[in-house]
């Protein structure tokens, strides 16, 4: 299992990681990852004409697409899209931040989980 992550780069833009979460297995044929701590969580829709400029993530937080779609550009250029079961990992407090977008026309939904 795997997240994308948006950071904070040393040149103050935004770029993505692609990171492997270690799962480790236990007694009942399961694998699992350790237990990360988190503040809350916000369920969120965002409308088909979504279209937020440049910001930088307001704290660090995994979001996890339910439905529809949406793409997330970092301040180097790059373009992600992320869509059903895919996880991003908001982690570019410091930077020049990203812009998020609505694509396909329909709302998206997505589920913010804090972190400390």
């Amino acid at each position: 299992m795997k997240y994308t992550r948006i950071y904070a780069g040393p040149d103050g833009n935004t770029h993505f990681e692609d990171v492997e979460i270690p799962m480790t297995s236990d007694q009942s044929d399961q694998l699992k990852s350790i237990l990360m701590k988190a503040t809350g969580i916000i369920f969120r829709i965002s409308g088909p004409a979504y279209n937020l400029d440049w910001h930088p993530g307001s704290r660090k937080q995994f979001v996890i697409t339910l439905e529809g779609e949406g793409d997330v550009v970092a301040s180097d250029g790059t373009t992600r899209r992320f869509g059903p079961g895919d996880i991003m990992l908001a982690d570019d407090m410091n930077s020049k931040g990203h812009l998020s977008r609505a694509v396909g026309g329909k709302p998206r939904k997505s589920i913010f989980v804090t972190l400390d």
